[in-house]
């Protein structure tokens, strides 16, 4: 995949939300916008800027002049980096890959990079305290899941978003343990670490918080300013890349890209930020904020990706519209009056629940995201019946999943007994008697009734079992 970008890199970024610099001035201030006298007018910069999905671009010359003439001028390529220390992307990296998406509609080549070597040292940025460590292992698993989550989400955009009259640029997925496996921490230090000076890595605003914190910092942490800053200069070097994509909260790793680019090649490189997600009370939709919802369908179902954005509050929804979406913003405005004229029918929440489900879990995604919806809240036997195993055990995560055989004469009881749904003895059977009990969203009150087929168990061959409001049983039959 690498041969593939020889010669067509310009547009770089690294972990998950990064960004990148021009400028040789160390104390660079990025606050350039994307006006409408800019040569961008009405062009992919621009429009990008009225989507919300770019926030700084910079060296201050570049958002209204170079930059968009190296656009026009070709085929570049956009790079953007995540370190793999989960087994998942989430939420907040989706934004990166989505700015990547738009690039690539516009005909330019995207690449990610994966951190296979920079996920062991750890990303002081945000963070009030060392991560723990990963093992050369886990990073590795890790990596490979995330490769898989990415190839899909783009899978499933050329399949659903795309306009096929385009042409697509291409998509390459690299991982920067291939270049630093090899060498030795005295080499490196040696080739790269006397071009950075340790009153700029000390001035880094990640670096001042940690110092100033109870734990300090590590040697470790310290240095991924000049991991980082490496990888721009590699991909520069061997690709040509000049361009960086990422989070504003990776501007001192980028500034320290820039400038060791600056110095050691005076290459002119370009960087683009974009905006943290947030939440609706203003936390950071990251894994480590405690509230992630992950792109991977083991750790987030399509449902509940579906129902994030489907509850988001009514005043994130239109931008949500703009970051989230392919919509014209066109589409997005007539949305958004339909969603006026009939606030009830939340006609814009799921547009947009069902326009991300689609992105990152594909049409498949979507419908089961709908079915698990329509079982849950419209307590539908069809949608129900329509379920997988899969699908069940992901919309009831918490619910026992049990595999039995369906001998003749199973009644009611036998099967609340079965699966230890209620008490041995009266006192379940007068659970049943009550009314506590429901099977497939209808009560059952008679503990003695033999199951009967396409009622309590439905074509599929399963059984939802419900006791009281919230404690649910999965039973699937055997023996049909």
């Amino acid at each position: 995949m690498a041969a593939s970008m020889v010669k067509t890199c310009r547009y770089v970024s690294r972990h998950g939300s990064c960004v990148l610099l021009k400028q040789a001035h160390p104390r660079l201030t990025l606050r350039t916008k994307f006006h409408c006298t800019s040569i961008a007018h009405n062009g992919l910069l621009l429009s990008l800027n009225k989507r919300g999905i770019l926030k700084d671009a910079f060296p201050e010359s570049a958002a209204q002049d170079q930059l968009p003439q190296l656009l026009q001028s070709g085929s570049q390529t956009v790079y953007c980096g995540f370190d793999p220390t989960a087994d998942s992307l989430h939420v907040g990296n989706l934004l990166a890959i989505i700015g990547l998406l738009h690039f690539r509609s516009a005909g330019h080549h995207v690449a990610a990079v994966l951190g296979g070597a920079t996920a062991q040292i750890g990303d002081p940025s945000g963070k009030t305290s060392e991560r723990e460590r990963l093992s050369a292992d886990a990073t590795e698993e890790n990596s490979r899941s995330i490769r898989e989550s990415i190839q899909r989400i783009f899978t499933n955009h050329e399949l659903n978003f795309h306009d096929s009259s385009r042409k697509l640029g291409t998509v390459t997925v690299l991982n920067n343990l291939s270049w630093y496996k090899d060498w030795g921490v005295v080499a490196f230090l040696s080739d790269a670490g006397r071009h950075f000076r340790m009153g700029t890595m000390l001035s880094r605003h990640s670096v001042q918080s940690r110092l100033k914190s109870a734990d300090g910092m590590s040697l470790t942490e310290f240095t991924y300013q000049v991991f980082q800053a490496y990888d721009f200069y590699h991909l520069n070097q061997v690709y040509g890349c000049k361009i960086q994509l990422g989070g504003t909260d990776q501007l001192g790793n980028l500034m320290s890209g820039h400038e060791f680019i600056h110095k050691v090649s005076g290459e002119e490189v370009y960087g683009l930020t974009i905006p943290l997600v947030t939440s609706s009370v203003g936390d950071k939709l990251g894994k480590t904020a405690g509230n992630a919802v992950w792109l991977n369908r083991d750790k987030t179902s399509p449902f509940e990706l579906y129902q994030f954005f489907l509850r988001q509050p009514d005043a994130s929804v239109e931008r949500y519209l703009k970051l989230f979406t392919f919509l014209p913003l066109a589409e997005v405005e007539r949305v958004m009056e339909q969603q006026r004229e009939e606030p009830g029918k939340r006609l814009a929440h799921k547009r947009l629940a069902a326009e991300v489900t689609k992105l990152v879990h594909g049409k498949e995604g979507l419908e089961s995201a709908k079915r698990c919806t329509n079982v849950l809240y419209q307590s539908s036997v069809q949608a129900l019946e329509e379920m997988s195993d899969e699908e069940l055990q992901e919309l009831f995560r918490e619910a026992p999943f049990h595999e039995l055989l369906l001998e003749p004469g199973t009644t009611v009881i036998d099967a609340c007994r079965n699966v230890s749904a209620i008490p041995e003895g009266p006192k379940g059977y007068r659970m049943v008697s009550e009314g506590a009990v429901w099977i497939n969203h209808s009560r059952a009150d008679k503990p003695e009734q033999v199951l009967i087929p396409k009622l309590h168990i439905l074509s599929n061959g399963l059984t939802l079992l419900r006791v009281g409001k919230k404690n649910f049983y999965i039973i699937k039959w055997l023996g049909l």
